[in-house]
């Protein structure tokens, strides 16, 4: 907390409008006296007691009354200024009171003036300085004029009452000074925060990305932030002038506004502002009571359905749980019956190559649960050290026994005897499998057999593996939805196979992207880190 006279030490606090009007006060004062003295109308006053320190006095104190006028204006010496002019005064009042007698009364109450102003403006110190010193020359006065055997014209009551009102008026003009001074740095302070928080408050709204919009009665966009000019596209550049028109920049948000205000609250689609700008949801309300003012919220549609997705994702990830722990148990009583068929000796070969396949596809549907169980868990992967060229050789094997139809063929291109990589094995046997599945559903042209193949290669310090369709390909709006949960264009699909296949790749630190086919067909890529060092395979 500081101190009372660090108010006013810094040169800044003291008001210079107020030491303007006192060192005009004292030149009136000086001038009135110098007209009393040196007029004819000196007539009226008493006789001088000194006339000649009378007319001294009034020579010397006009110039310096009007220097202290003049160097007011030199802020490097207000406070100087102020507690040495305010011993002029004193020293020519006390001088005048000795030479005019009959005017003391009047000179002594025209240095109240001086005494309360030099101490509204100067530290409490300096200021109870003057006063004392205001006391001591009036008493002064009053002994060199016993000393001299002249008659006073003031008695010790009238002494004693001056000298109590200096000190009084001291004291409480430097309280009202003080007051003022505190109060003028509280209200800059408060000046200071509202201009702060305005700017935040500006920053906060320009920064938004809900487009907000301030339109007034007649229809003029009085504010518009840098989402909502971006929504409108070309039209919004012009809005930094204030004078847009809001029927001119976009006409129907301007009509929907004007149902809103005629009361209508029903609920409308979305709309789109401009051209190759996403579509919006607008929401009005007034921005004031009583104001004609309104406010515009421009929600971006693809944002809110984002915020949707992925409350949705978290209930499909807690579900998918639930579901996962449901299937382990009929899965396990089926692979455990597979197992016991397997012990009978009347069966056949073929029989036991079925049960086989029931085995094997019971631990890939092991697998599956396991990694839906650890994605809604958000559990990290355990990525391993393998051979892809064994590993889709294998993988091709197994899956050609549970192709449902003989035409169709899975084949694996493996150039290099060994492509090592950093993957975990579990789910990238589910990623191959539903691009797979994918490619052959969907990648056939008509009622040609479908044939995928997996290719598997190096590229520098990635191992790469491409699953390659030959069927229509797939169109560029579709491509930029594919790996977008619950987008499907099957009616039977659940537009989740993709979206798990690349969770399921970041999980191993891989990554897995749609590569455009020059020709027909459709190309999948997953693009896998390569362990440091080479590993036997």
């Amino acid at each position: 907390m500081p101190s009372r006279s660090s108010l006013i030490d810094r040169l800044e606090s003291i008001p210079r409008r107020e030491l303007y009007f006192f060192a005009l006060y004292r030149v009136l004062i000086a001038s009135l006296i110098a007209a009393l003295v040196f007029s004819p109308l000196s007539a009226l006053m008493s006789e001088a007691h000194h006339p000649v320190l009378a007319r001294a006095v009034c020579v010397g104190y006009l110039p310096v009354a009007l220097g202290l006028l003049v160097w007011g204006r030199n802020e490097r010496w207000l406070q100087p200024l102020v507690l040495w002019g305010a011993m002029t005064d004193i020293l020519a009042a006390t001088l005048l009171t000795h030479a005019l007698p009959g005017a003391s009364a009047g000179i002594s109450m025209s240095l109240l003036f001086n005494i309360s102003a030099a101490a509204m403006l100067l530290p409490l110190s300096r200021g109870m300085l003057v006063a004392v010193v205001a006391s001591l020359a009036t008493v002064a006065e009053f002994g060199w004029r016993e000393f001299e055997g002249g008659q006073s014209t003031r008695t010790l009551a009238e002494l004693a009452m001056f000298i109590t009102s200096y000190l009084a008026l001291a004291w409480i003009s430097y309280q009202i000074g003080n007051r003022a001074r505190r109060n003028q740095q509280l209200a800059e302070r408060r000046g200071a925060e509202v201009a702060n928080l305005f700017e935040i408050n500006e920053l906060i709204i320009r920064r938004m990305r809900t487009g907000v919009l301030v339109v007034d009665g007649g229809g003029r966009i009085a504010l518009a932030n840098e989402a909502a000019a971006a929504l409108l596209g070309e039209a919004g550049d012009g809005l930094a002038g204030g004078e847009a028109r809001l029927g001119q920049v976009a006409p129907e948000l301007a009509r929907r506004l004007q149902r809103w205000r005629n009361g209508s609250s029903g609920e409308e689609l979305p709309l789109q502002l401009a051209n190759g700008q996403a579509e919006v949801q607008p929401r009005f309300a007034r921005l004031l009571a009583g104001s004609d003012q309104t406010l515009l919220f421009l929600d971006d549609t693809s944002v809110v359905s984002r915020r949707a997705e992925s409350l949705t994702l978290s209930t499909l990830g807690r579900f998918s749980a639930s579901l996962a722990h449901e299937i382990r148990n009929p899965l396990a009583a089926i692979n455990y019956a597979a197992q016991l068929l397997e012990e009978s000796d009347d069966l056949g070969d073929a029989d036991r190559r079925l049960l086989q396949i029931i085995h094997q596809q019971c631990q890939r549907t092991n697998g599956i649960v396991e990694s839906v169980l650890a994605l809604a868990r958000r559990e990290r992967a355990s990525p391993e050290n393998l051979d892809l060229a064994s590993f889709v050789r294998r993988f091709v094997l197994e899956y050609r026994q549970t192709l449902s139809t003989e035409t169709d063929d899975v084949e694996s291109i493996i150039r290099e005897s060994s492509v090592p990589a950093l993957m975990d094995p579990r789910h990238l046997h589910q990623v191959l499998t539903a691009l797979v599945h994918n490619a052959l559903k969907y990648g056939r042209m008509g009622d040609e057999p479908a044939r995928v193949r997996i290719r598997v290669a190096s590229s520098g310090r990635h191992a790469v593996i491409d699953v390659i369709d030959r069927g229509p390909g797939i169109p560029e709006a579709v491509a930029t939805q594919l790996f977008r949960p619950f987008y499907t264009t099957s009616e039977h699909g659940t537009g989740l196979g993709l979206y798990i296949a690349r969770e399921l790749c970041r999980a191993s630190q891989a990554q897995l992207d749609y590569i455009p086919v020059p020709t027909r067909g459709a190309c999948f890529r997953i693009v896998m880190a390569a362990p440091h060092g080479a590993f036997a395979a």
